[in-house]
């Protein structure tokens, strides 16, 4: 349980850079859930195994929707905004920052463009960003079972 806890902090922290808000409330939950989960066996509470029980069970179905989200399986694109709750237009920070990566900022050069706004260029990844992801949500999965 201790791994499972520092895997969604650590998952919490990349989500949080990134500002995709709906695998923050997700892990968010997870947490706490752990921590009950946690207490309830500590304390023999049936109660609270069974909510960690049927988090769980929860938790696995949103780390396969992750995967198949990233891996654009059944019409699912990651280039939708469905991570920010259609908010914002921020993406995974592994896009951009992952291992590797050699990340460049491009003023565009256009009259009329605003001069804070920059396209991005990023190359030389040794693993995409996705893949990254999946293999987050596969770790999950793993410590959840």
């Amino acid at each position: 349980c201790v791994f499972l806890q520092l895997a969604a902090l650590e998952r919490q922290i990349f989500d949080f850079l990134g500002f995709q808000w709906a695998p923050i409330l997700g892990n968010f939950l997870q947490i706490i859930v752990v921590i009950l989960g946690l207490f309830g066996t500590i304390q023999f509470r049936p109660r609270y195994i069974v909510v960690y029980t049927v988090w769980t069970a929860l938790w696995v179905t949103w780390n396969v929707f992750i995967i198949c989200f990233y891996l654009e399986v059944g019409g699912l694109s990651k280039e939708t905004d469905l991570m920010t709750f259609n908010i914002s237009m921020h993406r995974s920070w592994w896009r951009e920052h992952g291992p590797g990566c050699i990340r460049r900022v491009v003023r565009p050069s256009a009259p009329g463009v605003l001069e804070d706004y920059s396209y991005v260029s990023v190359t030389g990844c040794i693993i995409d960003f996705q893949y990254l992801e999946v293999i987050h949500s596969a770790i999950q999965i793993l410590l959840s079972v």
